[in-house]
């Protein structure tokens, strides 16, 4: 029987998924498959898949106008032959089900259901090459994957442990010998007797899976796995250019990047990955409130919030990505513990938090940690966390990905689920109002004002509720001024109305993106590193002549807000013209300089896909200006041209 939807359904849909809209009418208005289907179904298998529908078009942004196909069989058919046809797309993964004929608004239209691809089907390409035809889903459109992502993609398909390898020209000379005898230690007061405490260090390494042998092109030395947990890290960078370990304590409840501790690779200590777990696991629970508890005589020292935390900086550091060029990151602040590590997650986040399901991506440094007591059994780690915490009737740990640059952050806030302050906080703004609503209204509200933002799938988390009922709950508050919401379909957040949709970010204080330079600074550089960067923009805004805000926290609140709302008619729209981009870029970028990840913010846009079509294009027409000659400069910001200089250009180009 063919399900039946109306237009309203649509809307409900568009905000629990990723949908794609596809009028597919062909040359004879009778349905025919449209030849970007491809892209689409590339960049969902390779993002965490969606919903096509074949048959509709969505335009403006949000507003669906049902076409039908009058011959829907034709385009299954022709959907089934390309699936099977390696020179139009690499991975089949779908089957029966995920291709059904739908009705919406009395016509027939086609729902193919695409999945989220595995680790070893990635990446699923449009033709015979990888490279140029893989796609990944990006602010709601389809762009193509730089070469740096499609082989980070080929070579997770191909090996299940990433520090498995065996490295030529390193060797023991290479490790902080400190670190591996503080390593050794632990091991014995862990596993008192054990057969290996009476081996020498370099075959005691062997056994811990430091040091191996390449078996086929007979040669030994370190495996990767070994200097990451035991090596120097100027030598860890020769291996992993991009090698960044990051821990901050910061003062205030806030995404801002002031610290008050700081621990980074700065020559004073070995930077590798047992140190720094050992320095930040004594630095995160270094003030928590331990109960007296006896156990045979002895009082523990342990709790389940001190697990919890061990087990989140574990799995930080043997679920990363070193290849990627994202830093690991831990922050403690009064209100939350945050975990980043760079790479998207092996098992999609919510079969990771359900447990029973592994795929670590190092291996070997999980098996070290484990010999040595930290870490848990292969899929339970990520559930003991979400139950520790909750036991403590905390608000429930939020593990998401975030894909421009890769990365995956876990936040464990300590606020109950129901703070008082919060609950004052909203009665004072909404008065009686807010205990008359239904409980899960207040939830929302509840999460809003504790979390600075709430969304759909957030509130799927913490709620039993229908998403159906969560959705039309939202549009309901919206309506009734409780909530304001922010962007179209996945991308909708809500927040309230004495707060800025600014609150949308992670603990990093940034949009998903890890300052590059950062990553490949060498260790004294990166002591001067660690002193505010704004301190440099001074005499560059005095020599530029106009304020210079190269990075989203650089902008000053109330601008800000200014800004947000110029950006508004282009950041809404799904697709917005070439003119309107260009019209509103323009807007945005008079009386200052504006960095390219500022404006990618703003109109929440892929930051290339930015620079490449619209802001070359506008500097080549000379309308703005670039503050620095070179192109790629990391500082690069742009202001619109003076007029009196728009016809002969300026002197940066």
């Amino acid at each position: 029987m063919t399900e039946t939807h109306t237009l309203d359904d649509l809307a409900l849909l568009a905000e629990s998924v990723e949908l794609e809209c596809k009028s597919a009418q062909g040359r004879h208005g009778q349905g025919e498959l449209p030849a970007d289907f491809w892209p689409t179904y590339s960049a969902m298998a390779n993002s965490d898949g969606g919903v096509v529908l074949l048959g509709i078009q969505e335009k403006p942004r949000g507003t669906f106008q049902v076409a039908g196909l009058a011959r829907f069989e034709q385009v299954r058919k022709a959907l089934w032959d390309n699936l099977h046809n390696p020179k139009q797309v690499s991975a089949n993964l779908l089957t029966e089900q995920h291709i059904q004929p739908v009705t919406v608004a009395g016509k027939t239209v086609l729902r193919v259901e695409v999945p989220r691809a595995s680790r070893r089907q990635r990446p699923v390409h449009v033709g015979a090459n990888p490279f140029g035809g893989t796609y990944l889903r990006r602010y709601e459109g389809d762009y193509q994957a730089d070469d740096e992502t499609v082989r980070r993609m080929l070579a997770e398909r191909v090996e299940d442990s990433r520090d498995e390898r065996v490295l030529k020209g390193f060797d023991f000379a290479d490790l902080d010998m400190d670190s591996l005898a503080a390593y050794r230690n632990r091991f014995s007061a862990v596993k008192p007797g054990h057969v290996w405490l009476d081996l020498p260090l370099p075959e005691f390494a062997e056994r811990i899976g430091a040091y191996g042998r390449n078996r086929e092109e007979s040669y030994s030395g370190l495996r990767l796995a070994g200097l990451l947990m035991f090596g120097r890290a100027e030598v860890i960078r020769d291996a992993l250019p991009h090698y960044m370990v990051d821990y901050q304590e910061r003062p205030e409840p806030k995404a801002e990047k002031r610290w008050i501790d700081r621990l980074v690779p700065d020559g004073t200590w070995s930077g590798n990955l047992y140190d720094f777990f050992r320095r930040v696991y004594q630095k995160l629970t270094a003030d928590l409130k331990v109960p007296f508890q006896l156990q045979a005589g002895q009082r523990i020292e342990d709790t389940p919030v001190h697990e919890a935390l061990r087990e989140a900086l574990v799995n930080t550091l043997i679920h990363a990505d070193f290849s990627g060029r994202v830093s690991v990151l831990v922050v403690k602040r009064p209100d939350m513990f945050g975990f980043r590590n760079p790479g998207l997650m092996r098992v999609p986040p919510a079969l990771a938090v359900q447990g029973g399901n592994s795929d670590c991506r190092n291996r070997r440094l999980q098996t070290m940690f484990q010999l040595v007591g930290y870490g848990d059994h292969a899929g339970s780690g990520i559930p003991k966390i979400y139950r520790n915490w909750e036991g403590q009737h905390w608000r429930r740990p939020l593990l998401y990905e975030l894909p421009d640059p890769e990365q995956t952050l876990m936040e464990l806030r300590m606020t109950s689920l129901v703070p008082a302050e919060t609950l004052a906080e909203l009665e004072a703004h909404l008065g009686s109002k807010f205990s008359s609503l239904p409980e899960l209204e207040r939830l929302a509200l509840v999460t809003a004002a504790t979390e600075g933002v709430v969304n759909h799938a957030r509130l799927r988390e913490i709620s039993t509720e229908h998403p159906a009922d969560i959705t039309k709950m939202l549009a309901h508050l919206v309506k009734e001024g409780l909530l304001i919401s922010d962007g179209v379909g996945r991308g909708m957040v809500y927040f309230l109305p004495w707060q800025s949709s600014s609150n949308v970010v992670s603990f990093t204080g940034e949009y998903g993106r890890d300052a590059a330079e950062a990553l490949s600074q060498e260790p004294d550089a990166l002591t001067q590193e660690l002193g505010p960067l704004t301190q440099e923009f001074g005499p560059l805004t005095q020599e530029l002549g106009a304020p210079l805000w190269v990075e989203v926290t650089d902008v000053p609140p109330e601008q800000m807000l200014q800004l947000e709302r110029l950006a508004y008619p282009a950041s809404s729209r799904k697709r917005a013209s070439p003119g309107l981009m260009r019209e509103v870029v323009l807007r945005l970028c008079e009386r200052h300089y504006l960095g390219v990840r500022v404006l990618a913010h703003l109109l929440r846009r892929d930051s290339n896909d930015l620079v490449r079509r619209t802001l070359t294009p506008l500097v080549a027409e000379r309308a703005l200006r670039r503050a620095f000659p070179r192109p790629n400069d990391p500082r690069q910001a742009y202001t619109v041209t003076p007029r009196e200089n728009a016809t002969r250009g300026s002197a940066t180009e």
